[in-house]
């Protein structure tokens, strides 16, 4: 009974710290959930999902039409991510539908979703909840004329090598080998006002969208380079979307086949696939790119407490440790764009923070004089890494009574009026009394 007690208090202590931790506070031993259209998928694609479970994370294969399919239980979710590998299907297992996986994005969970010429109505809706748009017209699929691959084309020119990639070392790496993308699938554009959307590999300016089994009756609506071919998304709570218009491109076949793009010289003996979808899959799943803020302080110049509150013109110093995660371990974060804003309605002082390249950032800065309530504010958003919003509310008062100086030197001048009149008042007083 004693053991038992003793282990009910022990939960009752570390409840609140488990219930405030995040899945993202440390993105190792994920669980992913895969739906697939067929399970032969698994061999078929097994070099990407091998990469996975080398990475540590931890895959459940499932038919996407599973009626046992659960994403949570008694509120909690049993997984940290989702891969929908099933773009014919109309309808999901169980109790998943659109709505679920959109309540499953919102809880800063991530989704990858891969869709090809047979894409359901639910694939494309994901799309547009998600900020882009597929192409609607029914058999559809990318075309490229003067940017296909050379090996493994039927005369339709629909296998493209595309090398239209986001110039991003945080999203794609360094990008090694050099060697072009294939892609076989259909394209999807999104609104250019969309900032969250961004597209990872693009169509050339020769590409276009159209059945490659029918003859051209109209101008094609997708063109060029506003075709997206693999496109992200960041969420504002940070979760991350992939959307890819082709399954293929996660394929061993692709995977292993060798390129040359149509025109070029240069042969590779492996395609960029791999290396393309394995660091795409590592920003997807919070293994790069991801910043998380602590240590907050701040405090008045020559003393170590966190005040209360400030005084107008106090002389104060600020710091903050930002760190990224490495794949491994958290490693000191460095970037010389790093702003603090002391805000109350608007920012009255801007600075950008000086880093001493160890993941510590500071400044120092003299409070305005203006009181009211103010707020300490980090908003810090760069493509590629997970945004930070760190905020802290601080009064400032104005001068008490007893803390204004005393005998100002520009006031001198006043205090020698008032001194002489009342000595002229004494003087005449007297001599207007005893004067005869």
């Amino acid at each position: 009974m004693a053991s038992r007690y003793i282990f009910t208090l022990t939960l009752i202590y570390l409840l609140p710290f488990i219930i405030i931790s995040s899945p993202l506070d440390d993105p190792r031993d994920q669980r992913v959930l895969v739906l697939l259209d067929d399970l032969a998928l698994k061999s078929s694609h097994s070099i990407f999902f091998n990469s996975l479970l080398k990475r540590g994370i931890h895959l459940d294969f499932k038919l996407a039409d599973d009626p046992n399919i659960l994403l949570k239980t008694y509120g909690q979710y049993l997984y940290d991510a989702l891969i929908l590998f099933a773009p014919a299907t109309e309808r999901l297992g169980g109790s998943l539908n659109l709505a679920a996986i959109l309540e499953f994005i919102d809880s800063d969970r991530d989704l990858i979703v891969a869709a090809d010429e047979n894409a359901s109505d639910l694939i494309r809706n994901i799309g547009i909840e998600c900020g882009v748009l597929f192409d609607e017209d029914p058999s559809t699929m990318v075309i490229d004329h003067l940017s296909y691959a050379v090996v493994g084309n039927e005369g339709d020119h629909t296998l493209i090598a595309s090398d239209e990639l986001i110039q991003s070392d945080v999203i794609l790496g360094s990008r090694g080998t050099g060697a072009p993308v294939l892609f076989k699938g259909i394209g999807h554009s999104s609104h250019p006002a969309n900032s969250y959307v961004l597209k990872v590999l693009s169509g050339s300016p020769s590409a276009y969208s159209a059945n490659p089994a029918s003859e051209l009756s109209s101008a094609p609506t997708l063109t060029g380079t506003d075709i997206s071919l693999v496109s992200v998304v960041q969420a504002r709570n940070n979760a991350r979307i992939l959307l890819s218009g082709s399954l293929d491109l996660f394929s061993d076949r692709l995977f292993k086949s060798s390129v040359q793009k149509a025109g070029s010289l240069s042969k590779y003996e492996k395609s960029g696939n791999e290396e393309f979808v394995t660091e795409l899959s590592k920003w997807v799943f919070h293994e790069k790119g991801h910043l998380k803020a602590m240590n907050v302080r701040h405090h008045k110049v020559g003393e170590t407490a966190k005040p209360e509150s400030y005084r107008i013109k106090d002389d104060l110093e600020y710091s903050i440790e930002i760190y990224e995660w490495s794949g491994a371990s958290w490693e000191p974060y460095i970037a010389n764009d790093v702003q603090l804003q002391f805000y109350m309605m608007s920012p009255y002082v801007l600075r950008t923070l000086t880093t001493d390249q160890k993941g510590l950032y500071y400044t120092s800065f003299k409070v305005p004089d203006v009181y009211g309530v103010f707020q300490f504010k980090i908003e810090y958003n760069k493509i590629g890494y997970t945004s930070l919003s760190v905020s802290k509310q601080i009064p400032v008062r104005p001068f008490r009574h007893n803390e204004y100086e005393r005998f100002l030197t520009t006031a001198f001048p006043y205090y020698g009026a008032s001194f002489t009149t009342m000595v002229a008042f004494f003087l005449f007083s007297i001599i207007y009394l005893y004067n005869k």
